[in-house]
């Protein structure tokens, strides 16, 4: 069962081309529901991306990602991303995602952005409007 401190899921239904020949799902496709479930977060939390980002001057940049498997999933099994921030820095900030399929956990995912000037290649910190809408949305604040 997931912690109650996540407040926001996703779900998605393994499809029969993210399965390889041993009939569960190729580990690289976490990485894609992932991306999805993070993508639907910021759209919870009232920041779509990109438009609510101001990507011409910096952007949201993958630093680090680990994934814990603990189960399979197979072709057709719905599974429920939880996302969470759980970490908020000075210009980057962590995902916290648990991949379940009803009771089961499946994987965790934990996904480390950095906010980065385009020109400069540098971090600079990450938009307030961001950092207020992180905590105002989460049931437990982002460790900060």
């Amino acid at each position: 069962m997931v912690n109650a401190s996540f407040r926001f899921s996703h779900p998605i239904r393994v499809r029969w081309s993210e399965v390889d020949a041993q009939g569960v799902v190729f580990n690289p496709h976490y990485l894609t529901f992932a991306d999805i479930a993070v993508t639907e977060y910021y759209r919870a939390i009232g920041m779509p991306y990109p438009s609510a980002f101001d990507v011409v001057i910096a952007d949201l940049y993958a630093r680090k990602t680990q994934i814990e498997y603990h189960s399979s999933a197979r072709f057709d099994d719905v599974l429920d991303l939880y996302v969470r921030v759980s970490r908020l820095g000075r210009s980057s900030f962590e995902f916290h995602i648990e991949v379940l399929r009803v009771e089961e956990s499946i994987a965790t995912i934990v996904m480390t952005y950095v906010h980065a000037n385009l020109e400069k290649k540098k971090s600079v910190p990450l938009p307030d409007k961001f950092r207020d809408a992180c905590v105002r949305y989460e049931r437990v604040a982002p460790e900060q």
